[in-house]
């Protein structure tokens, strides 16, 4: 039958993507929706595209060859695309297909003037719109011009923009079909869109309409500016009217024309306000519709709206899923833990069960409501006074929350909840043994755990797990534990305030807690130096390490010349370290003991780039640089009025630090020990169920809850569509940027600094490590990748404790996400490295072989070249 070809709208509806694409299914939900205008037309269906391409054979290729072709080239994919599009468009429309679709436009009015408009199968989903990426023609007229306009339509989906879209969301070319879309044609008085959800700050209770006169691609082009408006609550709260010079217009003969608007025509609004607010009514129906929020195209034509398409907003930030009606202020746990990646559900899940506080999940990603903390006045006194001390921004963005006096409700004092925020340190000996007995309690909690686990499999597995992540949050809450913390952080604190305030010195701590000992995560990088030492010498190892891409290299280089005592030296560096990795409160992320050539550019970076003991130098400079500083201060303090007091409580406030700074590294280190062990039986179960022939492949499980894992264990039964559907909502959810602060309303929150002490042009963020340093910007993204030089500047997202080995060799660190006393802080102190983080966007701004300035004392960075 001819007539699989053609779909009348009012036969399609939203479950029909595959046969009519996406806006095509779309356009038959919404005209389904009551009180929902939609122009009449019909669906030419992927079948025909399907057809069009079986009929050039000579596309398979070019296909097989763009398939071929690197992301990165761009000239690659622009000669193939418009090569196929050529193709598509030279095939004839077979006389069968042709006469389906002529019939159709007889039964809609053949003499009508039409648009005709692409419908990818991957267009207008829930992860990705594709807004743009293929084309649409307005006020086609005759069935010969249509047909020609189907077939570009078609060529479209092979649009450079198009491609390269879908390979940034990891769609495969081959897995998209194209239908068209073909509607009788509106000639409105005013066009525009609507966002159901504010698409600037992410808020769901506020829309915007953006409005203009005559067809609405003029404001889709950029032809002209809109007026906009914005509705809460049913009521038009702000508006802006722009001067509309001109407009597009439909031609008598087909075709657009762009016109002048009339001079006393061009300051009045579009739209009333009234109307404005009739629209985002009907867009609020469809959003309610849909289940999301919607960007809209709309009409104005006849006094009545015209819905012309309707697809999800994909750029906005999810909002977390509560029970109640109630407001909800909720704070990044990825800004505090320096991993702001998207997570996979298992390792979210993990994190939920082993975490201190309730967690709730949005966009794969983690975060804390600290609502009831806002609503009492002494508690969220204490709650900013800590998130200022950690990250300022965050602090600014529940401010600007708290300011509007309406959204956090007011409360009766409550007792403060969590570790003191500030004030006189916690009441702790300062006794190194302390801290040793610490490590080696948490030691043989982990060695326990490994022999409790090691007979453990299937239900039984779970069951023991769900045990031992208690033991594992009675470790993490251990009072003397959080208190050896607390009394580094607060010494820290008290040392920055006293001595900024007696003596005038900015961030004294950053040198006096150099080479501060016991601390794990700066022992790590300098241990990888003592790696590079055996290595050096060792010419054939160097040559076959600078080659190695396999994960077994190991095994290999076991056969080179010295090559045993190169394998020996990084296998006993990855005994003690080779449950990191980038991003380690993931346990889905592979860790340095399963890919190991992580560690291989740092290792030859080392080789180059230091001599040998620089190890065990490096750590003495430190050491002396900071008791050069101890005696200095106490000198300076003792000549002033009181001195003798004042200088001994900053010389127990020093030993204070230098005890317990350190200690601050070394609970995360236990978590992640604990991780890998919890990872390795959950991974060694997995491919149980792959022998089984329950799953296709172990890493599916990653995409599951640990609930759903033991459900499966036990059940013996995977629904893969699930994995699939995780898996795309995965890719989506890594394209977005999470915020700080996030609301129930979906307000998504930065923070700002509110300085005007630093140049003009320069990049403002935190200082945590003081000194001024100039040289090469090496903007890295992936540590694996880096390639650094002695007097290089790291500039990164984040840096976790996995990327301390990096700071060995360089001579500063900006990043975009941090706080004070967050790990890449604390390490950089420890090594001496000027820092700024909080940087907004740094590896954007900052272009990779730029010469920086990075003012680790004032706070900001300077772009030299």
């Amino acid at each position: 039958m001819t007539e699989q070809y053609v779909r009348d709208l009012e036969e399609v509806d939203g479950t029909q993507t595959a046969v009519v694409g996406g806006k095509g299914a779309h356009l038959g939900a919404l005209a389904g929706i009551e009180g929902v205008q939609v122009p009449g037309g019909f669906c030419v269906t992927t079948d025909a595209f399907r057809r069009i391409m079986a009929e050039a054979p000579p596309i398979e290729g070019l296909l097989d060859q763009l398939a071929r072709l690197e992301p990165d080239d761009r000239e690659g994919i622009r000669t193939l695309s418009a090569e196929i599009r050529r193709s598509i468009e030279g095939i004839a429309i077979p006389d069968d297909l042709a006469a389906a679709i002529t019939r159709a436009l007889a039964r809609s009015g053949e003499d009508a003037a039409y648009a005709v408009r692409s419908s990818a199968t991957a267009e207008d989903l829930p992860t990705a719109s594709f807004a743009g990426q293929q084309d649409t023609y307005l006020n086609i007229r005759g069935a010969s011009a249509v047909l020609q306009h189907i077939s570009r339509c078609w060529a479209s989906l092979f649009t450079e923009r198009a491609v390269t879209y879908r390979r940034r969301g990891g769609v495969d070319d081959r897995t998209v079909q194209m239908a068209v879309v073909v509607q009788r044609m509106v000639f409105p008085d005013a066009a525009g869109i609507l966002f159901t959800a504010d698409p600037v700050t992410g808020n769901r209770k506020v829309a915007t309409v953006d409005a203009g006169f005559g067809l609405g691609e003029a404001l889709v082009s950029g032809l002209v500016n809109p007026d906009v408006f914005t509705v809460r609550d049913g009521a038009v709260v702000a508006r802006t009217i722009a001067a509309k010079q001109r407009a597009l217009e439909a031609l008598p003969e087909g075709g657009t024309r762009e016109v002048a608007v009339d001079a006393q025509r061009q300051e009045q609004p579009a739209l009333t306000d009234a109307q404005v607010v009739r629209l985002v009514e009907l867009g609020r129906r469809i959003e309610a519709h849909f289940g999301r929020p919607q960007d809209i195209e709309w009409c104005w034509a006849d006094g009545t709206f015209q819905i012309v398409q309707s697809r999800p907003i994909t750029t906005l930030f999810p909002v977390p899923e509560a029970h109640d009606q109630e407001n909800h202020v909720y704070v990044s746990v990825g800004h505090q833990q320096m991993m702001t990646d998207a997570m996979k559900p298992l390792g979210i899940s993990m994190w939920q069960l082993t975490a201190m506080a309730p967690m709730h999940e949005a966009g794969g990603r983690l975060f804390v409501d600290v609502t009831g903390r806002l609503a009492s006045p002494a508690s969220r006194t204490a709650l900013l006074d800590l998130m200022g001390k950690g990250d300022p921004l965050v602090r600014d963005a529940l401010e600007t929350v708290l300011e509007r006096g309406d959204f956090v409700p007011s409360l009766p004092d409550a007792a403060p909840t969590g570790p003191p925020a500030g004030g006189a340190p916690a009441p702790i000996e300062t006794d190194p043994a302390l801290v040793t007995q610490l490590i080696e309690r948490s030691r043989a909690s982990v060695e326990a755990l490994e022999r409790g686990i090691r007979t453990k499999t299937g239900p039984a597995l779970f069951d023991f797990l769900l045990e031992a992540f208690e033991e594992h949050k009675r470790n993490v809450r251990d009072p003397l534990s959080m208190q050896a913390i607390m009394a580094g952080m607060e010494a820290t604190w008290w040392l920055n305030d006293k001595l900024g305030e007696w003596l005038g010195e900015k961030n004294a701590a950053d040198t006096l807690t150099l080479s501060a000992p016991g601390n794990v995560t700066s022992e790590m990088g300098l241990a990888l130096l003592d790696v590079a030492d055996v290595i050096r010498p060792r010419a054939e190892v160097v040559a076959f390490l600078e080659g190695v891409r396999d994960e077994d290299f190991l095994e290999e280089l076991a056969k080179l010349p010295g090559g045993t005592g190169a394998r020996d030296a990084i296998e006993a560096y990855l005994d003690r370290y080779g449950m990191r990795c980038v991003g380690e409160i993931d346990i889905t992320r592979p860790r340095w003991r399963e890919r190991p050539t992580t560690l291989v550019p740092a290792i030859l970076d080392n080789v180059r780039n230091f001599g040998p003991g620089a190890a065990e130098r490096r750590f003495e400079e430190g050491r002396q640089r900071a008791l050069k500083k101890e005696q200095d201060v106490l000198s300076r303090l003792r000549a002033l009025p009181d001195g003798d007091k004042k200088a001994d409580e900053a010389k127990r406030m020093i030993d204070r630090v230098r005890t317990f700074i350190g200690y601050r590294e070394y609970p995360k280190y236990g978590i992640i020990s604990r991780y890998f062990v919890y990872k390795q039986a959950l991974l060694a179960e997995a491919e149980r169920l792959v022998r089984a022939g329950v799953l296709r492949e172990k890493d599916d499980v990653f995409y599951l809850t640990f609930q759903e894992f033991h459900d499966v264990v036990r059940s013996q039964q995977m629904d893969d569509r699930l994995v699939q559907q995780r898996k795309d909502a995965f890719r989506s959810y890594q394209t977005l940027t999470p915020p700080r602060v996030l609301t129930s309303d979906g307000e998504a929150l930065s923070g700002a600094y509110r300085r005007d002490d630093v140049p003009a042009g320069a990049l403002v963020g935190l200082p945590v490590s003081a000194g001024t340093v100039e040289g090469r910007a090496r903007v890295v993204l992936d540590m694996a990748e880096a390639d650094l030089a002695a007097g290089d500047i790291l500039v990164t997202a984040y840096t976790d404790p996995s990327w301390s080995p990096l700071f060995v060799g360089i001579a500063g660190l900006v990043t975009e996400v941090g706080g004070l006393m967050t790990h890449g802080a604390v390490i950089a102190r420890e090594y001496g490295l000027p820092a700024v983080v909080g940087v907004g966007q740094a590896t954007r701004l900052i272009r990779d072989g730029q010469r920086i300035r990075v003012h680790g004392t004032e706070g900001y960075v300077e772009i030299l070249s």
